[in-house]
């Protein structure tokens, strides 16, 4: 009896110290897992959120930082830069990218430069400045710099990289959630979404969720032949466009 009180006794202090070490869950959700692209989609708001959990279900200890990234598929690109000569615009120097997202938009409950240092938020991507663009070929770091920065900004104004720092509401250090604007010029793919628990500058947990982003009717047929077929589908596009020409200039000729 004197043996089971003893073992009874060192579960109660060792279960609470336990439950303290364990690290948290998240479970994370999204509003749409199917985005479907249709003639006139004008954009799309995606509401992705979730839960802080303990392991066993409960309230997880301590107090964590949420940082929600979500990311396109990645495409290669060449970024060529323009120059005026003599009032003309002309391209002047290029570079290639090999892996580039398409799309990256990242939310947090705190500026990241408060949640995480440096070498964490470049590991992690946590961050447009620290966006792995993945550039090919032999160029001067500083031009390559100057390249990458006019890429990011680029794409920040056309609506397809953002950034927005205490943009992920937590309650009462359970629930979360983030609130990211699809533009209409975003391209069909998987896109994923992870999400991050940080605790003192480091990352405790992760998670992933997906979302579809597809072209339905006509433009997904004519999308899917132009991957599928590409050869035919650059003939059909001349002849189209022959064809139109000569209507035209049929047209035109009656007038």
């Amino acid at each position: 009896m004197r043996l089971l009180f003893v073992l009874l006794l060192a579960l109660g202090i060792a279960g609470p110290a336990f439950a303290q070490g364990r690290e948290p869950i998240l479970v994370p959700d999204i509003s749409e897992h199917d985005i479907v692209l249709r003639q006139g989609f004008t954009g799309a708001d995606l509401l992705l959120f979730g839960a802080l959990l303990d392991p066993s279900g409960g309230r997880a200890n301590g107090a964590y930082d949420v940082v929600v990234v979500l990311k396109g598929p990645t495409e290669e690109i060449r970024l060529r830069e323009k120059e005026r000569w003599f009032g003309i615009w002309v391209n002047a120097d290029s570079t290639a990218y090999r892996s580039v997202p398409s799309f990256y938009a990242i939310a947090s409950s705190r500026p990241i430069a408060e949640i995480v240092d440096d070498s964490t938020a470049a590991i992690y991507e946590l961050g447009l400045p620290w966006l792995q663009l993945s550039p090919t070929g032999s160029i001067d770091p500083g031009e390559q710099t100057r390249f990458s920065a006019g890429l990011v900004d680029l794409r920040q104004r056309q609506g397809l990289y953002a950034q927005y720092d205490t943009g992920v509401t937590v309650s009462e250090d359970v629930l979360y959630r983030a609130r990211f604007p699809i533009p209409s010029n975003v391209i069909p793919g998987r896109y994923v979404a992870e999400t991050f628990a940080i605790a003192d500058g480091r990352v405790i947990t992760s998670a992933t969720s997906e979302v579809l982003v597809r072209k339905e009717g006509f433009e997904g047929v004519v999308a899917e032949e132009a991957e599928d077929n590409a050869f035919l589908y650059g003939l059909f596009a001349v002849g189209l466009s022959l064809f139109m020409g000569w209507v035209a200039g049929r047209l035109f000729a009656l007038v």
